[in-house]
């Protein structure tokens, strides 16, 4: 729609519309805004692992996190310094404190459903003894048709019954390895704002003279379509060269199972549309203080311990850092939001 809107908008020689911009020699800013889709993508399809080893609200908040202390940082510089710096880095400061909370978090948290997976097996119980459950009856649970019973959230029985129906097994495996995955997720996306931000304003100076730079219209086309396509290739490729010990599968199997599929459409409109508003909100006032949309771990926080049962019975550590995790974090945001400034 934004794209259609460009395209009706009178063209001068400073700004011309998107269409006209597609057949102009704009290739630096053009890889530029590429360049952005394609760690997006990777930072995304990173992320969907991090889930299953770290959990939705400490994933959100780390990669996020890192997404400011990196990519806030480079476009505070790219943009000239138009944000006030005696605001904006004290809040830098405080999503670094942020990360390393949120690893605290998923440590102590990792401590406490192992010493509720011993109790379990102290009683007598095995993770193995849980795998009874058929095929049949877990596609009745997924589908809601099941008649058991399912376990209370936060329990052993409860980890147990999540790792046995989803795909990637985190048992046995090492902390660390969930952390690395969200690390780079969030170094990934602390590069895609930057290297738009240099698509649509050219500060290295790379456009040829006299070529008009990128509007942030035809720079999210070009960005989107990276997205997209290095999107499909990997997920293709990880169909039949399954990382983390998944099960492999295959295009044919992908296209029949439509299980959950709304979900990840509606997911993939609402990260368009939310990166299209940055982007032109980046413009306006500087993509630095744009990057407040890093707010989101806030919602998904209430998303993973109301809805998802994340870190129900867990220890009063846990807790305590989880709650000055979402503290720090709710600051630096606000803080973010206050250095905002107008490009000249």
């Amino acid at each position: 729609m934004a794209c259609y809107h460009d395209t009706t908008r009178k063209t001068s020689p400073e700004q011309p519309n998107f269409i006209a911009q597609l057949s102009q020699d704009n290739w630096p800013s053009v890889l530029f805004a590429m360049a952005g889709g394609v760690v997006l993508s990777l930072g995304n399809l990173s992320t969907q692992y991090a889930w299953a080893f770290v959990g939705l609200s400490v994933t959100e908040v780390i990669t996020a996190s890192i997404t400011v202390v990196i990519g806030t940082t480079l476009n505070y510089f790219l943009d000239d310094k138009i944000n006030r710096a005696e605001i904006l880095f004290p809040g830098v400061g405080c999503f670094l404190i942020a990360v390393c909370l949120g690893s605290a978090v998923h440590s102590s948290n990792a401590a406490d459903n192992k010493a509720k997976l011993n109790k379990l097996r102290k009683a007598g119980y095995s993770s193995a003894s849980k795998e009874a459950t058929t095929n049949k009856e877990l596609e009745d649970l997924e589908n809601g048709n099941g008649t058991t019973e399912k376990a209370k959230a936060g329990t052993a029985d409860f980890l147990v019954e999540l790792e046995n129906r989803r795909a990637i097994k985190v048992f046995g495996k090492s902390t660390f390895i969930g952390l690395a995955i969200t690390f780079f997720a969030g170094v990934c996306f602390s590069l895609f704002s930057p290297a738009f931000n240099l698509a649509t304003n050219d500060q290295w100076h790379t456009l040829k003279e006299g070529v008009p730079k990128l509007v942030v219209y035809t720079a999210f086309f070009y960005f989107s379509v990276s997205c997209f396509v290095l999107a499909l290739v990997l997920n293709i490729t990880f169909l039949y060269r399954p990382v983390l010990d998944l099960p492999r599968s295959s295009f044919k199997a992908y296209l029949n199972d439509w299980n959950g599929r709304g979900w990840a459409f509606l997911a993939g409109l609402l990260c368009g549309f939310g990166n299209g508003l940055q982007f032109m909100g980046g413009q306006a006032a500087g993509y630095a203080a744009a990057d407040a949309v890093q707010a989101l771990p806030l919602v998904s926080t209430f998303w993973g311990i109301l809805l998802f049962g994340e870190y129900r019975r867990s220890s009063r550590r846990t807790y305590i850092l989880l709650g000055s995790m979402l503290f720090m974090f709710i600051v630096a945001v606000a803080v973010l939001m206050a250095s905002s400034g107008h490009r000249k």
